[in-house]
């Protein structure tokens, strides 16, 4: 597959979103990158400047699906995109001593995670189904395939968007556009260090990113990391229901507020 030119990013003041931007960073590149944190934001874009790409920051809301597209459509405009990715997410679930997760945060964890993506593929899908080209990647989690108990509104946010990404892929395939859902495990970023408890196979944010960019790079249309997290969810799946309930309740995890 030919090496996208113009992407979007959202999510990319941190974590896969900067360490994404950071490795498609190239002459020739222009970076739309999108996210909350103002200067962590234009540390990310600087970094990729220096890298020879073109970078632009926004300081945009996913859940705010105006503003959302006015910045794709205006991205798009400047240089038509070849690739989008829908990365912006927070972390969400059990904390405290009440051990229990609020409602106002399993419905903002969906309006961030799953609402957002959709803000940001609709117009993104706008720009591209005419020309019949272009790529979306939308990251999803491993703990989109069973639900965890310390982190419910997580956990259906991103098998949602798992849901969602599959459908999309199938219905824009034969339009030309093409569409990847990417499921990693734990990785090292801010986000995560809000868990405490076991983080099995952990990686650093840049080889998550080295793998994503390889997956889309090679057409994947599942890009799920590390392999052996991802069986033995499947794993965990295939037991009965009963039992896995068991053995996850055994875990000691505690989620932290995060931002």
């Amino acid at each position: 597959m030919k090496s996208p030119r113009s992407i979007l990013i959202t999510g990319a003041s941190g974590g896969i979103g900067a360490a994404l931007a950071e490795s498609y960073a190239a002459p020739g590149t222009h970076l739309a990158l999108g996210g909350r944190d103002p200067a962590r934001l234009a540390a990310v874009a600087e970094r990729c400047r220096a890298r020879g790409a073109t970078a632009t920051e926004t300081i945009v809301e996913v859940t705010d699906a105006a503003a959302v597209a006015a910045w794709v459509e205006a991205t798009d405009r400047a240089a038509p995109l070849d690739l989008a990715i829908a990365n912006a997410g927070i972390q969400g679930g059990q904390f405290g001593a009440s051990r229990s997760e609020r409602l106002e945060e399993a419905e903002r964890v969906m309006r961030v995670n799953f609402i957002g993506a959709c803000n940001t593929v609709h117009p993104v899908m706008a720009v591209m189904r005419p020309r019949g080209r272009g790529q979306i990647a939308l990251i999803a989690s491993l703990a989109g395939l069973r639900g965890l108990p310390y982190s419910p509104g997580y956990c259906a946010s991103k098998a949602a968007l798992k849901a969602y990404g599959e459908a999309l892929r199938s219905w824009l395939q034969p339009e030309g556009v093409e569409v990847a859902v990417v499921l990693p495990g734990f990785v090292e970023t801010r986000m995560s260090n809000a868990i405490r408890g076991p983080k099995p196979l952990m990686i650093s944010a840049e080889r998550a990113a080295h793998i994503i960019r390889r997956g889309l790079a090679r057409g994947r249309r599942q890009i799920a990391f590390p392999f052996s997290l991802y069986l033995g969810m499947h794993l965990l799946r295939a037991l009965p229901a009963g039992l896995a309930d068991r053995l996850l309740r055994r875990v000691e995890v505690d989620v932290g507020p995060y931002e």
